[in-house]
């Protein structure tokens, strides 16, 4: 009989034990669950950059991102809350694939569709690139971003012709500058210009630019020969207007230094030129004559002011000559080579070998 009552008993127990075990389980997969709906949730819903909402964000999409990188950048930027999200939407949106390369105007806390729309209709901010080359004068600096980037070529030209004391602040060099001139400091490259931008940011970007390249730049020697920052510019403009050859301008900037040491004047067609209307080929026995501040036929030393804008080669010339003993150089060849002479009656045979080459 004993036998009989107990086993009832165990059964019982096995029941509340598996009930026990089925609860446990439960609870292990519920806290699985939570753990799972935790990194769904950092993983698309988590803000990569919690900011302020409404913020202005100029945003571009570079020729060849992937969706995973410009979601990636937007996220970072906070136009969109999330990477993966952005990525899940654009795919399921099939956009994907439509999204445009250029620069947009976007806000921080935008809507994915709406950006996704944005990206997939193109690019709403207009940006010109313009090339400014080495040997460019100031007024043909005006008249290329008058042309390519849209602005007042009137406005532009008044600022690089006359305008130093607006920037001598920020850019000391420019404090004294010969009529307001910023001829040699336009620093010449291409340029990334945003439709509407102002000739005042213009000119200060490029002043900026220069800012950087002259850092670069090791002046000791020029300092020892009391030449300072605007001297080195002047020239380097000379060297950049003078010389065909990159490799020849250590050897133009040593007759300089040579020339002015002596001292002896210049006497650089260049700078007479720089005097007259833009295109002039010819120099005549009045341009010669003429009492300017560039005529370095008339007036000692360097001119007044750079003759163009030249390139950091020309300046790294400008600031450290080769040692020569050299006093003239003449074009005589016509890949641009030139003789270098030590004497004046050297110089003429150069000058025949010219004439002969050139028929002048």
């Amino acid at each position: 009989m004993t036998d009989l009552i107990q086993r009832p008993t165990r059964k019982s127990s096995r029941r509340r034990n598996g009930c026990a075990t089925a609860g446990v389980s439960a609870v292990v997969v519920l806290v699985v669950l939570a753990l799972a709906a935790g990194v769904v949730w950092q993983m698309l819903f988590r803000a990569a950059n919690p900011v302020a909402a409404g913020q202005p964000v100029e945003f571009t999409v570079k020729r060849g991102q992937s969706v995973e990188q410009i979601g990636q950048a937007l996220a970072e930027k906070g136009v969109v809350r999330n990477a993966l999200m952005f990525r899940v939407r654009a795919r399921n949106s099939e956009q994907a694939s439509e999204l445009k390369p250029g620069a947009y105007n976007l806000a921080t806390g935008m809507p994915y569709d709406i950006v996704l729309d944005k990206l997939a209709t193109g690019p709403d901010v207009v940006y010109f690139d313009v090339t400014i080359p080495e040997g460019f004068t100031a007024r043909r600096v005006a008249a290329r971003f008058a042309a390519q980037a849209g602005v007042s070529e009137a406005e532009m030209l008044d600022l690089v012709l006359h305008g130093a004391p607006k920037f001598e602040k920020e850019h000391p060099y420019l404090k004294g500058a010969y009529d307001g001139s910023l001829e040699g400091f336009l620093f010449p490259k291409t340029y990334h210009v945003k439709k509407g931008t102002k000739s005042e940011a213009i000119v200060n970007m490029m002043l900026n630019q220069f800012d950087e390249e002259i850092a670069t730049v090791d002046l000791t020697y020029a300092t020892s020969k009391n030449l300072d920052v605007k001297d080195v510019v002047i020239i380097a403009s000379i060297i950049e207007r003078e010389v065909r050859l990159q490799r020849e301008y250590p050897l133009v900037s040593s007759v300089i230094y040579n020339r002015l040491k002596l001292p002896m004047r210049l006497q650089l067609d260049s700078t007479v030129f720089y005097a007259l209307p833009e295109g002039t080929k010819i120099l005549t026995k009045a341009d010669l004559a003429a009492r300017t501040p560039w005529n370095t036929y008339r007036r000692d030393g360097l001119p007044l002011t750079p003759i163009c804008n030249p390139g950091i080669k020309a300046i790294q010339a400008a600031a450290k000559p080769k040692k020569t003993e050299y006093l003239y150089y003449v074009l005589t060849s016509k890949d641009g080579s030139q003789t270098f002479a030590t004497n004046y009656p050297d110089f003429l045979k150069a000058v025949a070998k010219y004439r002969k080459l050139f028929g002048y």
